[in-house]
């Protein structure tokens, strides 16, 4: 490689210096590829016989609020940051992350102009050359949701029935009303896509269709998520006739994978078994329980009377809800846990953390100890026998091999063969039925098209880190020197511009000017964890 700090050579012999990504929410590789080959989806075909193709290993975990930074970015999380939608504080309780803790330049810090949707992980909206409207975890459509503020409202006057997400957890009782609300969000999406791709202002376009995931979480059937992919497969139509207007590379990128799941396994009910948790007890919380009340029967008092969740966060106290939910018994993964007997828990995506005294405040294992406490645990766990078959199933990776660069990064990170999802609440046994269908899988998928992409190539071995700087030396520019993945050159074409320019390096600061985060949004975790309402 070369490092230079220009911009020229973009465009160049047969390329372009403009990228479209579009992004599919936990699209696996598999699925779309058994269809393209059974004669379905002919826009997803027409990927494959004229551009690259191929599987697309996500991070570990395989998470959303993980893997798309790292897409963005083009670096792990021990560099850009953000482990999980929520970390954990010294005082144990969830810290919701925003786009403020992304540490690393993304794609629209680097490409001007641009036109950034529905992202996750981008609220509050950075004010970057162009328009950004945030997704995932914006907590409503009001400051902070678009770049510039105006679009804000644009949005809400031309489409009046826009919503950031759609809960698939509200619908675990109703399938067929689920498949009504996944239309209905599916095609506000459309229509916000359409509306931005009325514009020919941008160098990158960047947009995200979260439905996938949240469809694949409650439905896993067959004919069902065909129906839906061929409604992806009709978008993805409208953007190729666009791309090739605008002389652009197309882009076609998710975050992970999916897959079924049969049940859930809660490893911190299993290191209560094992003596690594204890679970708060006391003869306060034991005649609250026994006299029926715990956090379930709150919420569901709650919930009868119609009080919901915003409610919540207007009106209650944060103090008020820590000392709810601290005094009466629950489940839940940090507020119910003794952490003066603890040695180790889990939480997030299963990643785990040894409770020592530097970290947390009631920490009980040294420094020192924290190697053979992992190994104590992380022993236990790859013992953990599957109920059906007697045979282990768990994986254990040590943190200080995935995050390197990260003194603070979990200490251990567990995921199951892809049978059972890891749960982290304090449950009355280890395993038990799932309520969702399907969950993540590490393999999602990759597509280029576009003057500079070679027909024809089936790709291996392309990670998530490997999407940014792909982008950026498609299009000319030079790629991060802290990028942890690789461009990959056997997409371009021989003797385009793209094939034959060495790869730039430049160096970019570590992160810009936090943008301003709505109070209500700070608080939304702390006000209703302590309630089960986010475990």
């Amino acid at each position: 490689m070369t490092t230079e700090s220009s911009d020229t050579d973009r465009a160049g012999r047969g390329g372009t210096d403009r990228a479209f990504v579009l992004g599919l929410d936990g699209v696996p590789w598999y699925l779309v590829d058994d269809w393209v080959r059974d004669g379905e989806l002919p826009n997803f075909r027409r990927l494959v016989r004229e551009g690259a193709a191929g599987p697309l290993e996500s991070t570990m975990p395989p998470t959303t609020a993980l893997a798309w930074p790292t897409i963005a970015t083009g670096t792990w999380a021990d560099k850009h940051g953000v482990y999980s939608f929520q970390g954990v504080r010294s005082d144990y309780t969830h810290e919701m992350n925003t786009s403020n803790d992304v540490e690393r330049p993304e794609l629209w810090d680097l490409v001007s102009p641009a036109v950034v949707a529905n992202v996750p992980m981008t609220y509050p909206a950075d004010e970057i050359e162009g328009k950004l409207v945030t997704g995932m975890m914006t907590p409503d459509q009001g400051e902070g949701f678009t770049h510039p503020p105006e679009l804000r409202d644009e949005i809400a006057e031309e489409i009046p029935d826009y919503r950031i997400g759609l809960s698939w957890e509200e619908f675990r009782d109703d399938p067929e009303g689920f498949l009504d609300e996944m239309d209905s969000f599916l095609d506000a999406r459309k229509r916000l896509l359409r509306k931005l791709m009325d514009t020919d202002d941008w160098r990158l376009f960047f947009f995200v269709f979260t439905a996938p995931d949240r469809l694949q979480h409650l439905v896993w059937d067959e004919d069902v998520l065909l129906d839906h992919y061929r409604e992806l497969d009709a978008v993805l139509g409208e953007v190729l006739d666009y791309v090739e207007d605008s002389s652009a590379n197309l882009y076609v990128v998710s975050d992970h994978g999916f897959g079924p799941i049969e049940g859930f396994v809660h490893t911190n009910t299993f290191f209560e078994r094992e003596g690594f948790l204890s679970r708060k007890g006391g003869s306060s919380r034991g005649l609250l329980e026994s006299v029926g009340i715990t956090k379930d029967r709150v919420r569901s008092v709650l919930d009868a009377t119609g009080v919901d969740e915003a409610t919540l966060q207007e009106r209650l106290p944060d103090r008020l809800v820590n000392s709810v939910a601290s005094g009466i018994p629950g489940s839940h993964e940090l507020f119910d846990v003794d952490f003066s007997e603890t040695v180790a828990f889990t939480h997030g995506a299963g990643h785990l953390y040894v409770n020592d005294t530097e970290r947390f405040d009631d920490g009980v294992v040294a420094p020192e100890r924290i190697p053979e406490v992992k190994a104590a645990v992380r022993s236990s766990l790859e013992s953990l026998p599957d109920p059906d078959t007697g045979e282990p199933f768990l994986n254990v990776a040590d943190g200080d091999d995935l995050f390197d660069d990260d003194d603070h990064s979990p200490d251990l990170v567990v995921r199951s063969g892809g049978k059972y999802l890891v749960a982290n609440g304090l449950t009355d046994v280890v395993f038990r039925e799932s309520y969702m269908d399907a969950a993540h899988r590490k393999e999602g998928v990759f597509f280029a098209w576009g003057p500079s992409v070679e027909s024809g190539v089936a790709l291996e071995d392309a990670t998530v880190a490997d999407v940014a700087p792909t982008v950026l030396h498609g299009m000319g520019d030079p790629v991060p020197e802290a990028a942890d993945g690789r461009v990959l050159s056997e997409v371009f074409a021989r003797n385009s511009a793209a094939a034959d320019r060495p790869v730039r390096e430049r160096s970019y600061a570590e992160s810009g000017e936090s943008a301003a985060v709505d109070d209500g949004f700070d608080d939304v975790e702390a006000r209703l964890q302590g309630l089960g309402y986010m475990e």
